[in-house]
């Protein structure tokens, strides 16, 4: 979080009143632009997200230490730039993260192999296992953004081996209440993208929550937090037309029960007066004798 940290003071997540990203002069993430200076919006967002995986992912040294420990690192960035890059309103059919991608991403500053690395190539490649950042709802990105924040904040305010955090228990309480509003969320957890970077969040909360204790804070300042909740797939759940479908078999097999019975009773019904002309004739033939008799 050290780097976040870094690139929120010298390119705060505020527009000004007039509607501009701040962007303090004198800026180390000068360096990660052209020429030395990032003057356009794009270049100051990409000096950043340029910073961002240098410090993260630029050797094979840092590579391995943190990839290979926490590979989730790189949801993280691209939480932090979608939401960048969202404070502007979108322009034209694409998003503003989807038009990074195609104009800036795509550049060879992202495509420059890191030496020693094997696992990717470069780090386009890294973003590339994260395409579905480029279809995500900027709302929905916002309420990631605020718990990921929340998160940093109480990491950076924790000082180690002392039981006291500066507002680590109100950042704890505020990243409870947002998970648990995503949570409850249908669009979020009915969505495997979403519901797999809740999960990422949950993770590191958790650990969060652990290495506090374990450096002798008090368990009760962090709450704990619900598991994810499991919403039933198309597969468990059954449709309307499935529904209709069964239904309608279960009909037809009482209206065949009910035909064939009515059949059924139509031909004893038939067979039983048949049976009763029969014995009224055999009475009548019965009794014409003893009339003629009796005659």
């Amino acid at each position: 979080c050290e780097k976040f940290m870094n690139v929120w003071e010298f390119l705060p997540d505020e527009l000004t009143s007039d509607k501009k990203y701040q962007f303090k002069t004198g800026n180390f993430l000068d360096s990660y632009c052209d020429g030395n200076s990032c003057d356009s919006d794009i270049e100051k967002i990409n000096g950043g997200c340029l910073y961002l995986f240098n410090q993260l992912f630029g050797s094979s040294d840092l590579f391995k230490s943190v990839a290979n420990s926490n590979i989730n690192i790189v949801e993280y960035i691209m939480i932090w730039l979608s939401y960048m890059l969202n404070l502007k309103e979108q322009s034209g059919n694409n998003s503003n993260l989807q038009y990074f991608y195609s104009t800036t991403i795509n550049n060879n500053r992202y495509k420059n192999s890191i030496g020693g690395v094997t696992e990717y190539k470069n780090y386009k490649d890294l973003i590339d296992q994260k395409t579905y950042f480029l279809d995500m709802d900027k709302k929905i990105i916002s309420n990631f953004y605020e718990a990921f924040k929340l998160l940093c904040e109480m990491y950076t305010n924790f000082v180690e081996n002392k039981s006291y955090c500066s507002n680590c228990s109100q950042n704890a309480n505020k990243f409870v209440n947002k998970y648990n509003e995503m949570n409850q969320n249908s669009v979020i957890t009915s969505n495997n993208s979403y519901k797999q970077l809740l999960s990422t969040l949950s993770n590191e909360y958790n650990n969060f929550k652990n290495y506090y204790t374990s450096k002798g804070g008090n368990s009760k300042d962090i709450p704990s937090i619900s598991s994810i909740e499991k919403i039933q797939s198309s597969e468990d759940t059954p449709s309307s037309s499935s529904i209709t479908s069964k239904l309608f078999t279960v009909l037809s097999i009482f209206g065949a029960i009910a035909f064939f019975w009515g059949i059924s009773y139509k031909r004893k019904n038939k067979k039983y007066k048949e049976e009763n002309e029969s014995l009224i004739c055999d009475s009548k033939s019965s009794d014409n004798p003893r009339n003629s008799n009796n005659s």
